[in-house]
């Protein structure tokens, strides 16, 4: 069939989907009815997301879900404990109840629901969620924001200081605190999938390339404890990772490096390197830079890994709305297919490609790269 016709069948298809009278009779006609009710309910959660995503945000600041998880509590000890009154209390808890937040167990006694209890043993999950209030702030006009407002006062590009930063080398300890350490207990969470997809126990030395605090280092050390670490990162960031691997242990296996990766040469030596998160934060030429220096440095038998969210995975598709609009408030960068990723890797000098299935795509997607051996690039 041609996309003539393709386009006219979808015509016919949309006129229908948006006409009251045929939505009327889809819901209540035998063979139609459950997916209209699918439909609808997506549309009630697009409308209604922000709300939801406000209510989780006042469970996590009030401490609900952990004050759940040692035990059901009346609405009176949720109210108390809170600090809210008995009414806004029992507001709450209805609105997380119809999330599965929290679940109703009798007796007027509340204990967690399935997805507050898969969330709060999630230490990275909570903090995403407690960060989240910069990224509203910056959504509160989204047509301003893709129009690049010039009176726009952006709070994420403020979060991310060497974002917008001419020098980020001379960022001080106190501007990139917050970020490392929202990226430090989000880390782990990235790590595992790594780990599950990935054995490094081939590998003699790991770099992690914009390696913030060294969780994720730290992670893969505790696996493979024969493997030798290298961390390049911003001098501000050095010394913090430098403090944290020093209170796991891990200082003396580990080699730290500071600079700015697409302006300094990366250090030589290690046979295998992590981009963790750092892809998606910049554009294509800023990417491609910072994969020729880490091909550069890279023997010819080594391995990159880009580790992180990648447009169009499949049971991840929602990201692709997310880190859109994330990194537009950002200031720069973009989410990825795996073929765009591809393609700029290969003009970095990269030529084997291989997408491992690790167990949650919607956390990152794990690439692995290697050096072509006829590449003679810059």
């Amino acid at each position: 069939m041609g996309q003539f016709w393709r386009d006219r069948l979808r015509r016919i298809r949309d006129r229908l989907a948006s006409s009251p009278r045929f939505q009327r009779l889809a819901a209540t006609h035998p063979l139609t009815r459950k997916a209209a009710k699918r439909r609808a309910r997506a549309a009630l959660d697009l409308c209604a997301g922000f709300v939801y995503s406000q209510v989780l945000l006042a469970c996590v600041r009030l401490k609900l879900l952990e004050l759940l998880l040692e035990s059901p509590r009346s609405l009176e000890q949720i109210a108390e404990k809170t600090e809210l009154s008995p009414e806004a209390a029992a507001r709450l808890l209805d609105a997380a109840a119809s999330l599965g937040l929290v679940d109703r167990r009798g007796k007027g006694r509340y204990g967690l629901g399935d997805i507050g209890a898969a969330l709060v043993g999630n230490k990275a999950a909570l903090a995403l969620v407690d960060h989240q209030p910069m990224l509203y702030a910056d959504l509160a006009d989204p047509v301003a924001l893709l129009r690049g407002a010039e009176d726009a006062e952006p709070k994420l590009a403020d979060y991310w200081p060497y974002s917008a930063a001419e020098r980020p080398t001379e960022l001080t300890a106190e501007q990139v605190a917050p970020y490392s350490a929202l990226m430090a207990e989000s880390q782990p969470l990235v790590a595992q999938e790594a780990i599950a997809a990935y054995s490094f126990r081939r590998h003699r030395r790991l770099m992690d390339v914009g390696g913030g605090e060294g969780a994720f280092l730290a992670a893969v050390a505790a696996r493979y404890p024969k493997l030798q670490l290298m961390l390049f990162d911003l001098p501000a960031v050095v010394e913090r990772a430098r403090a944290r691997l020093k209170a796991a242990g891990l200082a003396e296996r580990t080699a730290f490096f500071m600079g700015d990766f697409l302006t300094d040469p990366l250090p030589q030596g290690a046979d295998v390197i992590a981009l963790v998160r750092i892809v998606h934060d910049h554009d294509d030429a800023s990417a491609l830079e910072l994969l020729r220096n880490a091909r550069r440095a890279l023997p010819r038998d080594g391995v990159l890994l880009i580790i992180e969210a990648m447009s169009g995975m499949e049971g991840a598709e929602p990201l692709d709305a997310y880190y859109g609009f994330y990194t537009l408030a950002m200031g720069r960068g973009e989410p990825r297919t795996v073929a765009e990723l591809e393609r700029i890797a290969r003009k970095a000098g990269f030529g084997r490609f291989r997408l491992l299935r690790n167990p949650m795509p919607i956390v990152a997607g794990i690439l692995v790269a290697r050096p072509d051996p006829d590449y003679h690039g810059p």
